[in-house]
């Protein structure tokens, strides 16, 4: 086997294994259990206080269906926060419409992304409400507050049945998490026992980018373990657990999530529900006697998937960025580039920089590799000999190259080692320029504006064939014409590949084969000086 027949063998292996990333399920990593500030406190006005111990612990009411709840109709309050800018719809209290102020939709589309929307295309809002011991689903109508200011807590007054509510939104000002206190007082003549649900209703409506996986669907934290479900998944295999955790919708770049308290005993379900998809979380309520009250509180993540802010929270909430099988590597990577961009401010730049720190790591390896190759392409005249030798006998041909291997000291096998330790960081690497929310929309010099896109002329691509092409001019040329036609062909296939792929990949590739064309030059010149 000689050196061609091993870098083909490995340029493939690199195409299988970013197919099987694309295609297989993803494991993931073990979570990290940290309490958060999450409480609950009951007051009653008129009777003893009702703990929340004392919430029933037995499955709560069914939920209604997403059928029965409005979605952005009627009147609504509307704010704006450092993060946000919304609406509070009163027939439910829901956020309905939601944008994310630092986050536009496109380069050349500044408005703020709406990471809850109530329009039917973009369908991705928040539901909630009351369901009593009986199944009667109570669904709360507010009354709008005399005045809203920009930041400050947002406090709802209502009622639904014999309940009166009020409930106040909570906005951090430099995270993506809401705060929900809902107090609920019965004002009836009965006591009255029941549930309250809070759910994310999105449609089904998905996102591809070509040869990249990304999941988009339902996300259930479920006694630390997490559990993803496309839409096709709970059209056949609906999910309902009870016990702690949290629920929400995820897609490439953003997460909405329900997040009740860390140790609430809740019940957690993602569904189809009337053509479109429901993930939430219902808890159960204590019995409330006449003019008795109880206070829940719970909070909303929804914002980008940034990995620092959501590892932060201590729910878990980071393991939503999937990394696929090479995590551990990918984590520390994602912080080197952060790193490298806290010293560029380019993100372009930062992955430059990777790819050069990736390098020096793996100099040692890579000049094995490269020295390797310059020593087949010393023996070429010698093969080309022994081919000529022996015709089309290929046993006899092989018998004699393995003993001018022999004889020469040379080892074809010892290029692809070192090539095939460095696949899982590239592989790593990868998922961590696909995954990554700081890469959406960043731009990095003159035409390239956002790259988490392909190259919208394509030069990159192109670049990067250029750069195979030279790279394979410093290998030994194949004896096989096959594999001749095969190698002559790859720098275009890629080429085409990567034109699909993230700017910000090719920008890897590219620069990567640059300083790999550099080092393998001096390496080759030092051995063929060495006669």
């Amino acid at each position: 086997m000689d050196t061609q027949r091993t870098i083909l063998a490995v340029v493939l292996s690199v195409i299988v294994l970013l197919l099987f990333e694309w295609l297989a399920p993803h494991p993931k990593p073990a979570p990290k259990n940290t309490p958060t500030a999450a409480t609950q406190s009951v007051q009653s006005p008129a009777a003893a206080p009702v703990s929340s111990a004392a919430a029933p612990a037995s499955p709560v009411s069914p939920v209604p269906t997403a059928a029965n709840l409005p979605v952005g109709t009627g009147p609504s309050v509307a704010f704006e926060t450092p993060l946000y800018t919304g609406k509070i719809y009163l027939q439910g209290g829901d956020i309905q419409n939601l944008g994310l102020r630092k986050y536009p939709i496109a380069v050349d589309n500044p408005a703020p992304y709406p990471i809850l929307d109530s329009s039917a295309a973009r369908l991705t809002a928040q539901q909630s409400g009351f369901v009593a011991a009986d199944g009667q689903v109570l669904h709360p109508q507010f009354s709008a507050p005399a005045s809203v200011t920009p930041g400050a807590p947002i406090t709802l007054s209502g009622q639904a049945g014999p309940l009166r509510v009020e409930k106040t939104f909570s906005f951090a000002p430099h995270n993506y998490v809401v705060t929900e206190d809902i107090r609920v007082t019965n004002t009836g003549t009965e006591p009255w026992q029941g549930s309250y649900f809070d759910q994310i209703l999105r449609n089904d409506r998905t996102q591809s980018h070509w040869f990249m996986s990304i999941f988009t669907g339902a996300v259930l934290m479920h006694n630390g373990n997490l559990s993803e479900k496309s839409f096709s998944d709970l059209r056949d295999h609906p999910q309902q657990d009870v016990g702690p955790g949290w629920a929400g919708m995820t897609d490439h770049y953003f997460l909405q999530a329900v997040l009740p308290e860390p140790h609430a005993a809740v019940q957690l379900y993602a569904r189809p529900e009337a053509g479109n998809y429901v993930a939430g979380v219902q808890q159960a309520l204590p019995t409330l006697q006449p003019g008795q009250s109880f206070t829940l509180r719970q909070q909303l993540f929804l914002g980008p998937k940034q990995q620092e802010l959501l590892a932060s929270m201590g729910r878990g909430l980071e393991q939503t960025v999937d990394y696929g099988w090479f995590a551990i590597v990918a984590e520390p990577m994602h912080g080197v580039l952060k790193w490298f961009h806290s010293w560029t401010g380019n993100w372009g730049l930062a992955i430059i920089l990777l790819v050069i720190a990736v390098k020096v790591i793996f100099f040692y390896p890579s000049a094995i590799s490269y020295r390797s190759m310059a020593n087949m392409r010393k023996l070429q005249p010698k093969l080309e000999q022994l081919k000529k030798e022996c015709g089309d006998d290929r046993q006899k041909l092989g018998a004699k190259m393995m003993e001018l291997y022999r004889t020469e000291k040379v080892n074809p096998m010892a290029g692809c080692l070192p090539i095939i330790i460095q696949m899982p960081v590239f592989i790593a690497l990868y998922w961590v320029l696909v995954e990554s929310v700081s890469l959406r929309q960043a731009p990095f010099i003159l035409w390239i504006h956002d790259l988490a896109v392909p190259d919208p002329y394509y030069i990159l691509p192109l670049l990067m064939g250029i750069s195979m092409f030279l790279q394979q001019r410093l290998n030994p040329a194949p004896m096989d014409p096959v594999q001749k036609k095969i190698m002559s062909i790859l720098p275009v296939a890629f080429g085409v590949f990567f034109s699909f792929f993230p700017a910000g990949l090719v920008l890897y590739w590219l620069t990567n084969n640059v300083v790999s064309i550099g080092q393998q030059y001096l390496i080759t010149r030092h051995v063929m000086k060495e006669g």
